[in-house]
Parts: structure tokens; sequence; C-alpha cells
């Protein structure tokens, strides 16, 4: 017999829940969004961000940093984030600042639908506390939602009965 008694051993329980719960369309007819920050919610190449940058339908200026928009087309937003080292110089600043901009890109990307989102950091962005980001970013999204997209206007010229030309 021995003379420990071994421990026993519990398989630990991880259970994952999931960030967001999908809702069918047919639930709920109003459109939703899930939280999640998925591939598909980034601005991946070079080509998205030109897009961007050449033509912005929405610019928001905000304290050291600018949000470009632009119409995308899509049932959700896509993020992109440009933060160089001539604007925030320490990586952990960077870092850092990119975790809070996507949290709360990923919190309120259901007011703003449609578009594709860049962000440009300027010099002193990585010297503001976290409070004090995560509030100006929320007061920039709203900014930015009530900016519609612009959607261009086609007069289509009528003849007919009621038309002075007729």
């Amino acid at each position: 017999m021995l003379a420990w008694q071994p421990k026993t051993v519990v398989p630990s329980c991880r259970v994952a829940a999931p960030k967001a719960v999908l809702v069918w369309q047919f639930d709920n007819p109003a459109r939703v969004v899930s939280q999640d920050f998925s591939r598909e919610k980034r601005l991946l190449t070079p080509r998205h961000f030109k897009a961007v940058f050449d033509s912005p339908t929405g610019k928001v200026p905000g304290k050291n940093l600018l949000l470009l928009a632009r119409n995308n087309d899509l049932d959700h937003p896509r993020l992109g984030l440009v933060i160089g080292k001539k604007s925030v110089k320490l990586s952990v600043e960077r870092n850092r600042l990119k975790r809070l901009m996507r949290e709360s890109f990923r919190l309120h990307q259901d007011s703003l639908v449609g578009w594709d989102i860049v962000i440009v950091a300027r010099k002193g962005l990585g010297d503001i506390e976290n409070p004090e980001l995560i509030q100006h970013f929320g007061k920039l999204w709203k900014r930015l939602a009530r900016t519609v997209p612009a959607v261009p206007v086609v007069k289509a010229e009528t003849v007919g009965v009621d038309s002075p030309d007729a």
C-alpha cells in the first residue's frame, strides 16, 4: 500500500461561451450583426485601404486621430487601423490602442453597418488613458453613425402627360 494517496484528478470542464448570439433572420425581422471581430470585419488588403483613403464619404476628426469611412455595400462594417511608429513610439502603446479600438468597434458595429472605416492615429494618442479613449470612441462612432453614406442621386427625366415638354 502506498504511503501517500494520489489525488483524484478531476478533468476541468472548460466551456467556451459564444461571444455573441446569432439570431435567425426569420425570428427577428430587424437586422442583427454578430458582435464578433472575425476576418470578414477587417480591411485586409492594400486595395481596401486605398479605396477608403482615395474617396472617403465620411470624415470624423477626433482628439489625436481621424476616422475615414466609405460605403461598402455589405451587411456588416469593416475596420482598418493605421498606427505608425511616428505617431505612437512604443509598441506596447500601439498594441493597447489597437485592442481598445477593436473592442470599441466590436461593441458599436451594429450602428455602423455598411461602412468601411479606417482609423488614422496621430501624435499624442498613446498618452490618453483607457477610460477616456473608450468614451471618445463611443462619441466618434455615434457621430459617424449619424453620417448617412452618400448615395448618388440620379435624376430621371420623364416625358409624359404631366411633363411640360409634352
